[in-house]
């Protein structure tokens, strides 16, 4: 068993509520096969009330000396100052880094709200380019796209925690597709105030997670009347086990079709097909 532990200011419920859901996904789809459970660990349902010490404190000792991997979330916040360190969650991921565990940093891309702290802004903005010279930073648009980034670390760090559980062997699985969509914001221009214009770019990673190659594996978008286009996506190409691949997609104005990613490929000399909602 691993302890999970999620670490964010207040003003990103979701986003915790996102990784949860994503480790408890997890355990679903993982847990027998490798032998392997995440509990995640939050302050606000897993912390025992306790007098004795700052809260801090408290949330340290039970938390964060007690995870074996710890997420941690911003989003507009830096959070509140405690008696060490400039936040809260700040000092759970220093703590966490200087015993050795592995930390996950994640910041949102997303609209600010109308009513945001600058002074906070400010503080997690200072604090992000300092933190950026220690390690590869991560960031997320929707939590959709958090959680498939949650999947990716825990996948990681298994593998390099090297746990030593004996990992069942099922029999062949074949070519198993997976597909999450993704987005990120990018400067287009600026406009005559030197104020930049962002854009979003967006693109689908299909991955095959199964142990046997997919061939002649093309693309297509679903639907006599989707908004969605795939950009270079028609031509066969193979898909190995264990592979990622980004297919980058545009999206025109009307539409009334749902996003449906179809996957066409050969595997054992058979046609196969599978549709994945990316909407």
């Amino acid at each position: 068993m691993l302890r999970v532990m999620i670490a964010s200011p207040s003003d990103i419920p979701d986003a915790r509520d996102a990784v949860e859901a994503a480790i408890n996904d997890w355990n679903n789809a993982n847990a027998k096969s490798k032998q392997v459970v995440l509990l995640p660990w939050r302050w606000e349902t897993s912390s025992v009330p306790v007098l004795g010490d700052h809260p801090q404190s408290l949330i340290n000792a039970q938390g964060v000396d007690e995870s074996d991997i710890v997420f941690a979330l911003f989003g507009s916040r830096l959070g509140s100052p405690t008696p060490d360190a400039v936040s809260g969650t700040v000092e759970e991921v220093e703590r966490a880094v200087d015993s050795g565990k592995p930390v996950h940093l994640y910041f949102s891309t997303a609209a600010l709200p109308n009513d945001v702290d600058t002074r906070q802004l400010d503080g997690l903005r200072e604090f992000r380019a300092e933190i950026s010279q220690r390690g590869l930073l991560g960031e997320f648009a929707t939590t959709a796209q958090l959680g498939h980034e949650v999947w990716k670390a825990i996948e990681y760090d298994i593998a390099q925690l090297d746990l030593g559980v004996p990992v069942l062997q099922s029999g062949t699985r074949g070519v198993r597709f997976s597909a999450q969509p993704q987005q990120e914001r990018e400067v287009k221009s600026y406009d005559n105030k030197g104020k930049p214009r962002y854009s979003n770019r967006h693109w689908i990673e299909v991955t095959n997670s199964g142990d046997k190659d997919a061939t002649d594996v093309v693309f297509e978008s679903v639907g006599d009347d989707s908004s969605m286009m795939l950009a270079g996506a028609d031509t066969p190409t193979v898909i190995h086990a264990g592979q990622t691949r980004r297919i980058n997609v545009f999206h025109h104005m009307g539409g009334g079709d749902p996003d449906i990613l179809r996957i066409r490929w050969t595997e054992n000399g058979e046609p196969n097909v599978q549709d994945f909602h990316v909407g």
